[in-house]
């Protein structure tokens, strides 16, 4: 087997090609997230936070800068149009680029009160865009702005980007990071990166039932990362829950 795979279930062997190697596709860079396959483009793009660009990798090997002022980007997503969403942490801001390159903000704040650092964001079928606000890019001037908070907690946010209307579905983190939807979206999963700071912090992953009306019901452990935290996930067509940490990327069961 591979090196690169280390096999803790049986089950997790039809999930990979066995003589897949690990590729590294670019590199130079200070602090990769956000990665996103634009498939209008046959590219990925991904963002670089402190020097405060987004990148684009082509199949042919070339990387190329879509953005050279990205505002420290970090997450991305497309939406149901495919259009790029992107957090980025110098505005505070929730943004969408359209198909003509123009760059609209979605949000901004929060009952008049600034956001503090939109990190990760996912869009449901349905349109709605659902993000995590936790406060690293206001912490330092390393990625983003150093900022006091203005926000009472560091919120995951439902955004309906048609209205404009945000709504907080919940404050139960105290560092908010990546978050994906079940494939059936009953599910969300969001990480709580909080012990990159206070060790006190329980490094894990958090389900929350989704009601029809958009509430997040019933929040509760689904597992405990380590090492490291978690940071950016995706769910698959298995409902496997992809998560990155502090030595690679983990696979988890349903």
């Amino acid at each position: 087997m591979n090196a690169d795979y280390e096999i803790a279930h049986p089950s997790f062997r039809s999930l990979i090609l066995p003589g897949a190697e690990l590729m590294k596709l670019s590199g130079g860079h200070l602090w990769t997230e956000g990665p996103v396959w634009m498939p209008a483009h046959q590219s990925l793009y991904f963002s670089d936070i402190p020097n405060s660009r987004i990148l684009r990798w082509a199949p042919d090997g070339q990387v190329s800068v879509f953005r050279s002022n990205s505002e420290f980007s970090n997450g991305n997503t497309l939406d149901r149009q495919g259009r790029l969403v992107t957090c980025q942490h110098g505005t505070r801001s929730v943004t969408r680029t359209e198909h003509d390159g123009t760059i609209v903000t979605l949000a901004d704040e929060y009952r008049g009160w600034r956001l503090n650092s939109p990190n990760d964001v996912v869009v449901k079928t349905d349109g709605t865009i659902w993000f995590t606000d936790p406060t690293y890019g206001i912490l330092s001037d390393y990625e983003g702005y150093r900022a006091d908070s203005e926000q009472p907690s560091n919120h995951v946010f439902h955004l309906e980007p048609e209205t404009g209307r945000i709504r907080a579905v919940s404050n139960l983190f105290v560092q908010p990071n990546g978050l994906a939807f079940s494939r059936d979206e009953r599910t969300l999963f969001v990480a709580e990166s909080g012990r990159s700071h206070d060790d006190a912090v329980p490094s894990v992953l958090r389900a929350f039932d989704v009601s029809d009306d958009s509430e997040l019901l019933n929040p509760r452990v689904f597992a405990e990362i380590s090492p490291g935290v978690p940071d950016g996930l995706r769910v698959d067509c298995q409902d496997n829950v992809w998560v990155s940490c502090a030595d690679g990327v983990q696979c988890l069961d349903p």
